[in-house]
Protein backbone atom coordinates (compact mmCIF):
# COMPACT_ATOMS: atom_id res chain seq x y z
CA UNK A 1 0.00 0.00 0.00
CA UNK A 2 1.47 3.34 -1.03
CA UNK A 3 2.34 6.10 1.40
CA UNK A 4 -0.70 8.16 2.28
CA UNK A 5 -3.14 5.46 1.25
CA UNK A 6 -5.49 4.02 3.85
CA UNK A 7 -6.79 0.51 4.07
CA UNK A 8 -10.42 0.25 3.02
CA UNK A 9 -12.74 -0.41 5.98
CA UNK A 10 -15.65 -2.70 5.24
CA UNK A 11 -19.19 -2.12 6.58
CA UNK A 12 -22.43 -4.03 6.21
CA UNK A 13 -25.16 -1.51 6.94
CA UNK A 14 -26.47 1.03 4.45
CA UNK A 15 -26.81 4.72 5.21
CA UNK A 16 -30.57 4.29 5.29
CA UNK A 17 -30.27 2.37 8.56
CA UNK A 18 -28.60 5.28 10.31
CA UNK A 19 -31.15 7.66 8.89
CA UNK A 20 -33.98 5.48 10.15
CA UNK A 21 -32.45 5.29 13.64
CA UNK A 22 -31.90 9.06 13.62
CA UNK A 23 -35.50 9.68 12.71
CA UNK A 24 -36.70 7.29 15.38
CA UNK A 25 -34.61 9.04 18.08
CA UNK A 26 -35.23 12.61 16.94
CA UNK A 27 -38.06 13.13 19.49
CA UNK A 28 -35.79 11.78 22.23
CA UNK A 29 -32.99 14.13 21.16
CA UNK A 30 -35.40 17.06 21.39
CA UNK A 31 -36.70 15.90 24.75
CA UNK A 32 -33.19 15.59 26.16
CA UNK A 33 -32.37 19.10 24.94
CA UNK A 34 -35.53 20.51 26.51
CA UNK A 35 -35.50 18.71 29.84
CA UNK A 36 -31.76 18.54 30.49
CA UNK A 37 -30.09 21.70 29.18
CA UNK A 38 -27.30 21.45 31.76
CA UNK A 39 -26.05 23.98 34.28
CA UNK A 40 -26.80 27.59 33.29
CA UNK A 41 -23.16 28.55 33.84
CA UNK A 42 -24.04 31.46 36.12
CA UNK A 43 -22.73 32.07 39.61
CA UNK A 44 -24.38 30.10 42.40
CA UNK A 45 -24.31 31.87 45.77
CA UNK A 46 -22.82 29.89 48.64
CA UNK A 47 -25.74 30.76 50.90
CA UNK A 48 -29.08 32.45 51.27
CA UNK A 49 -29.67 34.82 54.15
CA UNK A 50 -33.28 35.53 55.00
CA UNK A 51 -34.39 38.61 56.87
CA UNK A 52 -37.98 39.25 58.07
CA UNK A 53 -39.68 41.88 55.98
CA UNK A 54 -40.09 44.31 58.85
CA UNK A 55 -36.39 43.98 59.78
CA UNK A 56 -35.04 44.61 56.29
CA UNK A 57 -33.46 48.04 55.96
CA UNK A 58 -31.14 49.97 53.67
CA UNK A 59 -28.12 48.99 55.77
CA UNK A 60 -29.02 45.34 56.40
CA UNK A 61 -26.15 43.92 54.32
CA UNK A 62 -23.58 46.11 56.03
CA UNK A 63 -25.05 45.42 59.47
CA UNK A 64 -24.75 41.67 58.91
CA UNK A 65 -21.14 42.08 57.83
CA UNK A 66 -20.27 44.31 60.77
CA UNK A 67 -21.91 41.98 63.26
CA UNK A 68 -20.04 39.02 61.81
CA UNK A 69 -16.74 40.91 62.06
CA UNK A 70 -17.56 41.89 65.63
CA UNK A 71 -18.17 38.22 66.46
CA UNK A 72 -14.73 37.37 65.12
CA UNK A 73 -13.14 40.22 67.07
CA UNK A 74 -14.74 39.01 70.29
CA UNK A 75 -14.53 35.24 69.97
CA UNK A 76 -11.67 34.57 67.50
CA UNK A 77 -9.56 37.71 67.08
CA UNK A 78 -6.79 36.04 65.07
CA UNK A 79 -6.17 33.11 62.76
CA UNK A 80 -4.72 30.91 65.51
CA UNK A 81 -7.77 31.18 67.75
CA UNK A 82 -10.14 30.63 64.82
CA UNK A 83 -8.10 27.62 63.70
CA UNK A 84 -8.25 26.14 67.19
CA UNK A 85 -12.05 26.26 67.08
CA UNK A 86 -12.42 24.75 63.62
CA UNK A 87 -9.41 22.43 63.48
CA UNK A 88 -7.62 24.17 60.61
CA UNK A 89 -3.88 23.76 60.17
CA UNK A 90 -1.58 26.77 60.44
CA UNK A 91 -0.91 27.72 56.81
CA UNK A 92 -4.48 27.13 55.72
CA UNK A 93 -5.83 28.92 58.78
CA UNK A 94 -3.96 32.15 58.05
CA UNK A 95 -5.17 32.19 54.47
CA UNK A 96 -8.78 31.31 55.32
CA UNK A 97 -9.01 33.77 58.20
CA UNK A 98 -7.72 36.64 56.07
CA UNK A 99 -10.10 35.82 53.26
CA UNK A 100 -13.06 35.52 55.64
CA UNK A 101 -12.42 38.97 57.06
CA UNK A 102 -11.95 40.46 53.60
CA UNK A 103 -15.17 38.83 52.42
CA UNK A 104 -17.14 40.20 55.37
CA UNK A 105 -15.84 43.67 54.61
CA UNK A 106 -16.37 43.50 50.84
CA UNK A 107 -19.40 41.24 50.24
CA UNK A 108 -20.84 39.88 53.50
CA UNK A 109 -24.01 38.46 51.92
CA UNK A 110 -24.19 36.76 48.52
CA UNK A 111 -27.93 36.12 48.44
CA UNK A 112 -30.63 37.78 50.54
CA UNK A 113 -34.30 36.94 50.78
CA UNK A 114 -36.70 39.45 52.35
CA UNK A 115 -39.07 37.12 54.13
CA UNK A 116 -42.86 37.47 54.18
CA UNK A 117 -43.50 33.92 55.32
CA UNK A 118 -42.42 32.21 58.58
CA UNK A 119 -40.03 34.99 59.53
CA UNK A 120 -42.72 37.60 59.07
CA UNK A 121 -45.98 35.92 60.02
CA UNK A 122 -49.48 37.25 59.51
CA UNK A 123 -49.85 41.00 59.74
CA UNK A 124 -52.64 43.43 58.86
CA UNK A 125 -52.92 43.71 55.07
CA UNK A 126 -52.06 47.40 55.04
CA UNK A 127 -48.87 46.73 56.99
CA UNK A 128 -47.71 43.93 54.68
CA UNK A 129 -48.59 46.04 51.65
CA UNK A 130 -46.31 48.83 52.84
CA UNK A 131 -43.54 46.45 53.86
CA UNK A 132 -43.56 44.82 50.42
CA UNK A 133 -43.48 48.20 48.68
CA UNK A 134 -40.63 49.33 50.93
CA UNK A 135 -38.63 46.17 50.17
CA UNK A 136 -38.91 46.93 46.45
CA UNK A 137 -37.76 50.52 46.96
CA UNK A 138 -34.79 49.48 49.09
CA UNK A 139 -33.62 46.75 46.70
CA UNK A 140 -33.98 49.08 43.71
CA UNK A 141 -32.00 51.76 45.55
CA UNK A 142 -29.26 49.27 46.46
CA UNK A 143 -28.87 48.25 42.84
CA UNK A 144 -28.78 51.87 41.73
CA UNK A 145 -26.09 52.62 44.31
CA UNK A 146 -24.05 49.51 43.53
CA UNK A 147 -24.45 48.17 47.08
CA UNK A 148 -26.82 45.28 46.39
CA UNK A 149 -25.92 41.67 47.08
CA UNK A 150 -25.36 39.61 43.90
CA UNK A 151 -28.78 38.02 44.47
CA UNK A 152 -31.76 39.58 46.24
CA UNK A 153 -35.48 38.95 46.33
CA UNK A 154 -38.42 37.86 48.46
CA UNK A 155 -40.01 34.75 49.92
CA UNK A 156 -43.78 35.16 49.87
CA UNK A 157 -46.48 33.09 51.49
CA UNK A 158 -47.31 29.76 49.89
CA UNK A 159 -50.09 28.75 47.51
CA UNK A 160 -52.27 27.11 50.16
CA UNK A 161 -55.82 28.47 50.28
CA UNK A 162 -55.55 30.25 53.64
CA UNK A 163 -52.69 32.56 52.58
CA UNK A 164 -52.72 32.33 48.78
CA UNK A 165 -54.30 35.72 48.08
CA UNK A 166 -51.97 37.42 50.51
CA UNK A 167 -48.91 35.86 48.90
CA UNK A 168 -50.07 36.84 45.41
CA UNK A 169 -50.72 40.42 46.49
CA UNK A 170 -47.33 40.76 48.21
CA UNK A 171 -45.53 39.43 45.14
CA UNK A 172 -47.50 41.78 42.86
CA UNK A 173 -46.69 44.79 45.04
CA UNK A 174 -43.00 43.87 45.19
CA UNK A 175 -42.57 43.24 41.46
CA UNK A 176 -44.64 46.29 40.55
CA UNK A 177 -42.49 48.41 42.84
CA UNK A 178 -39.34 47.19 41.11
CA UNK A 179 -40.82 47.85 37.68
CA UNK A 180 -41.83 51.34 38.70
CA UNK A 181 -38.34 52.07 40.06
CA UNK A 182 -36.10 51.17 37.17
CA UNK A 183 -37.22 47.67 36.21
CA UNK A 184 -36.39 44.16 37.38
CA UNK A 185 -32.74 43.96 38.43
CA UNK A 186 -30.30 41.22 37.55
CA UNK A 187 -30.01 38.70 40.35
CA UNK A 188 -33.71 38.89 41.25
CA UNK A 189 -34.75 35.72 43.09
CA UNK A 190 -38.22 34.66 44.28
CA UNK A 191 -38.91 31.78 46.66
CA UNK A 192 -42.15 29.81 46.84
CA UNK A 193 -42.35 27.94 50.17
CA UNK A 194 -44.29 24.92 51.46
CA UNK A 195 -45.13 23.41 48.10
CA UNK A 196 -47.10 20.16 48.31
CA UNK A 197 -48.55 19.66 44.82
CA UNK A 198 -47.12 20.30 41.37
CA UNK A 199 -50.23 22.32 40.55
CA UNK A 200 -49.10 24.96 43.07
CA UNK A 201 -45.89 25.33 41.07
CA UNK A 202 -47.91 25.67 37.87
CA UNK A 203 -50.00 28.34 39.58
CA UNK A 204 -46.83 30.31 40.41
CA UNK A 205 -45.65 30.00 36.82
CA UNK A 206 -49.02 31.26 35.55
CA UNK A 207 -48.94 34.16 38.00
CA UNK A 208 -45.54 35.25 36.72
CA UNK A 209 -46.64 34.79 33.13
CA UNK A 210 -49.61 37.09 33.79
CA UNK A 211 -47.33 39.70 35.35
CA UNK A 212 -44.93 39.58 32.40
CA UNK A 213 -47.75 40.02 29.92
CA UNK A 214 -49.24 42.90 31.92
CA UNK A 215 -45.91 44.73 32.13
CA UNK A 216 -44.67 43.89 28.64
CA UNK A 217 -41.75 41.74 29.81
CA UNK A 218 -40.08 39.01 27.82
CA UNK A 219 -41.83 35.67 28.45
CA UNK A 220 -39.97 33.60 31.02
CA UNK A 221 -38.03 36.59 32.38
CA UNK A 222 -38.94 35.83 36.01
CA UNK A 223 -37.87 32.57 37.63
CA UNK A 224 -38.39 31.21 41.11
CA UNK A 225 -37.09 28.72 43.65
CA UNK A 226 -39.19 25.89 44.99
CA UNK A 227 -38.77 25.28 48.71
CA UNK A 228 -39.06 21.62 49.65
CA UNK A 229 -40.54 21.58 53.14
CA UNK A 230 -43.22 18.89 53.07
CA UNK A 231 -43.19 15.13 52.61
CA UNK A 232 -45.63 15.48 49.72
CA UNK A 233 -43.02 17.52 47.84
CA UNK A 234 -40.64 14.55 47.84
CA UNK A 235 -42.92 11.50 47.54
CA UNK A 236 -46.44 11.55 46.11
CA UNK A 237 -49.33 9.39 47.27
CA UNK A 238 -48.69 7.01 44.37
CA UNK A 239 -45.03 6.60 45.32
CA UNK A 240 -43.55 8.76 42.57
CA UNK A 241 -41.01 11.53 43.13
CA UNK A 242 -43.16 14.65 43.32
CA UNK A 243 -40.18 16.98 43.09
CA UNK A 244 -39.49 15.81 39.54
CA UNK A 245 -43.07 16.68 38.59
CA UNK A 246 -42.63 20.11 40.13
CA UNK A 247 -39.67 20.92 37.92
CA UNK A 248 -41.78 20.26 34.85
CA UNK A 249 -44.74 22.11 36.34
CA UNK A 250 -42.56 25.23 36.63
CA UNK A 251 -42.58 25.49 32.82
CA UNK A 252 -38.91 26.40 32.63
CA UNK A 253 -39.03 28.97 35.43
CA UNK A 254 -37.54 26.88 38.26
CA UNK A 255 -34.10 28.10 39.28
CA UNK A 256 -33.56 26.22 42.53
CA UNK A 257 -34.76 23.55 44.94
CA UNK A 258 -34.22 24.66 48.53
CA UNK A 259 -34.48 22.21 51.40
CA UNK A 260 -36.42 23.44 54.45
CA UNK A 261 -34.80 21.70 57.40
CA UNK A 262 -37.31 22.28 60.16
CA UNK A 263 -40.65 22.20 58.37
CA UNK A 264 -39.68 19.03 56.54
CA UNK A 265 -38.37 17.34 59.69
CA UNK A 266 -41.49 18.25 61.62
CA UNK A 267 -43.66 16.98 58.77
CA UNK A 268 -42.05 13.55 59.21
CA UNK A 269 -42.46 13.62 62.98
CA UNK A 270 -38.78 14.14 63.81
CA UNK A 271 -38.56 15.52 67.35
CA UNK A 272 -37.27 19.06 67.75
CA UNK A 273 -34.00 17.98 69.35
CA UNK A 274 -33.08 15.94 66.27
CA UNK A 275 -34.19 18.29 63.50
CA UNK A 276 -30.98 18.96 61.58
CA UNK A 277 -29.63 18.99 58.05
CA UNK A 278 -27.60 15.81 58.68
CA UNK A 279 -30.58 13.73 59.88
CA UNK A 280 -31.20 10.63 57.70
CA UNK A 281 -34.58 12.04 56.69
CA UNK A 282 -32.85 15.18 55.44
CA UNK A 283 -30.27 13.16 53.54
CA UNK A 284 -33.02 11.19 51.79
CA UNK A 285 -34.98 14.28 50.79
CA UNK A 286 -31.93 16.07 49.43
CA UNK A 287 -30.75 13.00 47.54
CA UNK A 288 -34.12 12.82 45.76
CA UNK A 289 -33.97 16.55 45.04
CA UNK A 290 -30.43 16.23 43.71
CA UNK A 291 -31.23 13.40 41.32
CA UNK A 292 -34.39 15.10 40.08
CA UNK A 293 -32.53 18.35 39.38
CA UNK A 294 -29.39 16.84 37.83
CA UNK A 295 -28.84 18.14 34.33
CA UNK A 296 -31.91 20.39 34.37
CA UNK A 297 -30.07 23.60 35.22
CA UNK A 298 -31.90 23.83 38.55
CA UNK A 299 -29.59 24.19 41.57
CA UNK A 300 -30.10 22.42 44.90
CA UNK A 301 -29.61 24.21 48.21
CA UNK A 302 -29.21 22.75 51.68
CA UNK A 303 -31.16 24.15 54.63
CA UNK A 304 -29.98 25.83 57.81
CA UNK A 305 -29.13 25.22 61.43
CA UNK A 306 -31.12 26.94 64.19
CA UNK A 307 -28.24 26.74 66.67
CA UNK A 308 -27.15 30.36 66.85
CA UNK A 309 -23.59 31.47 67.72
CA UNK A 310 -24.58 33.79 70.57
CA UNK A 311 -23.74 34.03 74.26
CA UNK A 312 -20.41 33.36 75.98
CA UNK A 313 -17.38 32.44 73.90
CA UNK A 314 -17.55 28.72 74.68
CA UNK A 315 -21.13 28.60 73.48
CA UNK A 316 -20.30 30.55 70.33
CA UNK A 317 -17.42 28.20 69.58
CA UNK A 318 -19.70 25.17 69.95
CA UNK A 319 -22.19 26.68 67.50
CA UNK A 320 -19.39 27.58 65.08
CA UNK A 321 -18.03 24.03 65.12
CA UNK A 322 -21.49 22.65 64.43
CA UNK A 323 -22.17 25.06 61.56
CA UNK A 324 -18.71 24.58 60.05
CA UNK A 325 -19.08 20.80 60.17
CA UNK A 326 -22.54 20.84 58.61
CA UNK A 327 -21.37 23.15 55.83
CA UNK A 328 -18.32 21.02 55.03
CA UNK A 329 -20.54 17.93 55.02
CA UNK A 330 -22.94 19.56 52.58
CA UNK A 331 -20.14 20.65 50.25
CA UNK A 332 -18.76 17.12 50.10
CA UNK A 333 -22.24 15.98 49.04
CA UNK A 334 -22.39 18.61 46.26
CA UNK A 335 -24.84 20.92 48.04
CA UNK A 336 -22.99 24.13 47.28
CA UNK A 337 -25.51 26.48 48.86
CA UNK A 338 -27.24 26.62 52.24
CA UNK A 339 -29.32 28.95 54.39
CA UNK A 340 -27.90 31.16 57.16
CA UNK A 341 -30.12 32.55 59.90
CA UNK A 342 -27.79 34.83 61.87
CA UNK A 343 -24.82 37.14 61.17
CA UNK A 344 -22.73 34.92 63.44
CA UNK A 345 -23.08 32.13 60.89
CA UNK A 346 -21.22 34.10 58.22
CA UNK A 347 -17.67 33.53 59.56
CA UNK A 348 -18.08 29.77 59.58
CA UNK A 349 -20.00 29.69 56.30
CA UNK A 350 -17.12 31.38 54.53
CA UNK A 351 -14.45 29.53 56.50
CA UNK A 352 -15.95 26.18 55.48
CA UNK A 353 -16.38 27.21 51.85
CA UNK A 354 -12.92 28.74 51.55
CA UNK A 355 -11.21 25.79 53.23
CA UNK A 356 -13.08 23.37 50.97
CA UNK A 357 -11.83 25.06 47.81
CA UNK A 358 -8.36 25.98 49.01
CA UNK A 359 -7.58 22.48 50.24
CA UNK A 360 -8.27 20.98 46.84
CA UNK A 361 -7.67 23.63 44.21
CA UNK A 362 -4.00 22.88 43.44
CA UNK A 363 -4.73 19.21 42.83
CA UNK A 364 -7.88 20.02 40.82
CA UNK A 365 -6.08 22.60 38.67
CA UNK A 366 -3.22 20.19 37.97
CA UNK A 367 -5.59 17.40 36.97
CA UNK A 368 -7.56 19.69 34.68
CA UNK A 369 -4.42 21.18 33.12
CA UNK A 370 -3.08 17.69 32.45
CA UNK A 371 -6.38 16.65 30.93
CA UNK A 372 -6.49 19.78 28.75
CA UNK A 373 -2.94 19.16 27.57
CA UNK A 374 -3.48 15.42 27.15
CA UNK A 375 -0.60 14.85 29.58
CA UNK A 376 -0.27 11.83 31.81
CA UNK A 377 -0.77 11.70 35.53
CA UNK A 378 -1.62 9.40 38.38
CA UNK A 379 -5.38 9.73 37.76
CA UNK A 380 -7.07 8.83 34.47
CA UNK A 381 -9.78 11.47 34.16
CA UNK A 382 -12.72 11.35 31.80
CA UNK A 383 -14.54 14.28 30.12
CA UNK A 384 -17.27 14.34 32.78
CA UNK A 385 -14.63 14.57 35.50
CA UNK A 386 -12.96 17.45 33.67
CA UNK A 387 -16.33 19.19 33.68
CA UNK A 388 -16.64 18.64 37.44
CA UNK A 389 -13.08 19.88 38.05
CA UNK A 390 -13.75 23.06 36.10
CA UNK A 391 -17.02 23.65 37.94
CA UNK A 392 -15.26 23.23 41.27
CA UNK A 393 -12.61 25.80 40.37
CA UNK A 394 -15.17 28.28 39.02
CA UNK A 395 -17.23 28.10 42.21
CA UNK A 396 -14.06 28.76 44.20
CA UNK A 397 -13.32 31.82 42.09
CA UNK A 398 -16.88 33.16 42.30
CA UNK A 399 -17.04 33.15 46.09
CA UNK A 400 -13.55 34.57 46.67
CA UNK A 401 -11.87 31.40 47.90
CA UNK A 402 -9.50 31.42 44.92
CA UNK A 403 -7.82 34.01 42.71
CA UNK A 404 -7.46 33.55 38.97
CA UNK A 405 -3.74 34.35 39.22
CA UNK A 406 -3.29 31.28 41.42
CA UNK A 407 -4.71 29.12 38.66
CA UNK A 408 -3.26 30.84 35.62
CA UNK A 409 0.29 30.80 37.01
CA UNK A 410 1.15 27.13 37.55
CA UNK A 411 -1.57 25.56 35.40
CA UNK A 412 -2.15 28.09 32.64
CA UNK A 413 -5.91 27.83 33.13
CA UNK A 414 -7.84 31.00 32.33
CA UNK A 415 -11.43 31.63 33.34
CA UNK A 416 -12.46 31.24 29.71
CA UNK A 417 -10.89 27.78 29.61
CA UNK A 418 -12.61 26.81 32.87
CA UNK A 419 -15.98 27.96 31.54
CA UNK A 420 -15.39 26.03 28.33
CA UNK A 421 -14.83 22.80 30.24
CA UNK A 422 -17.59 23.48 32.80
CA UNK A 423 -20.26 24.16 30.18
CA UNK A 424 -19.34 22.31 27.00
CA UNK A 425 -21.64 22.18 24.02
CA UNK A 426 -24.44 19.67 24.39
CA UNK A 427 -23.08 16.21 23.72
CA UNK A 428 -19.46 17.41 23.82
CA UNK A 429 -17.61 16.96 27.11
CA UNK A 430 -14.16 17.45 25.64
CA UNK A 431 -14.24 21.20 26.18
CA UNK A 432 -13.00 21.76 22.65
CA UNK A 433 -13.72 25.10 21.07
Amino acid sequence: MGQGQRERVATSLTGAVGEEIGGFLAPVDAELERRYPGDPGTRQPVHTVYVPGDDFAADTLRVWGDRALAALDEHAPDAASFAAVLGLDGALAEDVYGRVRAKLEREPVEDLRVDFEDGYGNRPDAEEDETAARAARLIAAAHAAGTAAPYMGVRVKCMEAAVRDRGIRTLDIFLTGLMDTGGLPDGLVLTLPKVTYAEQVTAMARLLDAFEKTRGLEPGRIGFEIQIETSQAVLAADGTATVARMLQAAQGRATGLHYGTFDYSACLGVSAAHQASDHPAADHAKAVMQVAAAGTGVRVSDGSTNVLPVGPTEQVHDAWRLHYGLTRRALARAYYQGWDMHPGHLPTRYAAVFAFYREGFARAADRLARYAGRAGGDVMDEPATAKALAGYLLRGLDCGALDIAELAGPSGLSRAVLEQFASPRHGDLTGSA
